[in-house]
């Protein structure tokens, strides 16, 4: 069972949250949080293996939460923070806070319980929107979502050479905002084999994450 603590300061909210995710059979919610610092609390007390974390709380924001349930080194919990599609912003800055999935809050049933159990499994997850809205900010600046500085090489030949094909493919899937698993199924390989390319690509390119690593991608034509 994945074990979900649910933060947000909406009482129907988090109901329906607790329905969706617990319809599937495989979920179960240990708690749940109406503000930023219950969030962290419960966090450390429960050891869910996901938060889903609203932005706008009282008493202490879901970025900074995000930040300390992140910086615990006894909370293993992945972050996956489900925001407004107008509010974008906060998805920029939940980027540094360590958060592992962005989810928009119109998204469907299915997509919640996928969201949940991708970034449980340990992989990363941006809704595609939200992938959008970050290339459409960063793909012309220097540096990723975070505010780290990208690579800057004088062209893209300057750093296709240095990737595998496979790699390429790998690329080109998580600049579509696939998940590990999607990956996997797209190009009939395994699971582990995934996170090695991944690892490799992420290295090879000097991307921090997969996010820097697709707003890469984009800006020198390799999506």
């Amino acid at each position: 069972m994945i074990r979900v603590l649910l933060a947000d300061d909406h009482a129907v909210m988090r109901s329906g949250f607790r329905m969706i995710l617990e319809a599937g059979g495989d979920v179960t919610v240990v708690g749940e949080a109406a503000t930023g610092a219950e969030a962290v609390t419960l966090a450390s007390e429960l050891h869910p293996d996901v938060v889903c974390m609203d932005v706008q709380m009282p008493d202490m924001d879901g970025l900074e939460a995000t930040r300390r349930i992140v910086a615990d080194p006894d909370v293993t919990a992945a972050v996956l923070v489900v925001t407004t599609f107008d509010r974008d912003d906060y998805v920029f800055e939940a980027l540094q806070a360590g958060a592992s999935g962005f989810l928009l809050k119109n998204a469907g049933a299915e997509e919640l319980g996928n969201a949940v159990r991708v970034v449980a499994s340990g992989d990363a997850l941006l809704a595609p929107e939200v992938t959008r809205r970050v290339i459409e900010r960063f793909a012309g600046s220097p540096s990723d979502a975070s505010g780290t500085p990208l690579p800057t090489p004088t062209g893209s030949s300057a750093i296709v050479p240095e990737l595998t094909e496979r790699e390429r493919e790998v690329l080109r899937l998580l600049a579509q905002a696939y998940s590990n698993a999607e990956i996997a199924a797209e190009l009939f390989i395994g699971d582990a084999t995934v996170k090695t390319h991944v690892s490799n690509l992420l290295a090879k390119l000097g991307a921090r994450d997969r996010v820097a690593a697709v707003v890469y991608a984009h800006r020198h034509g390799l999506a």
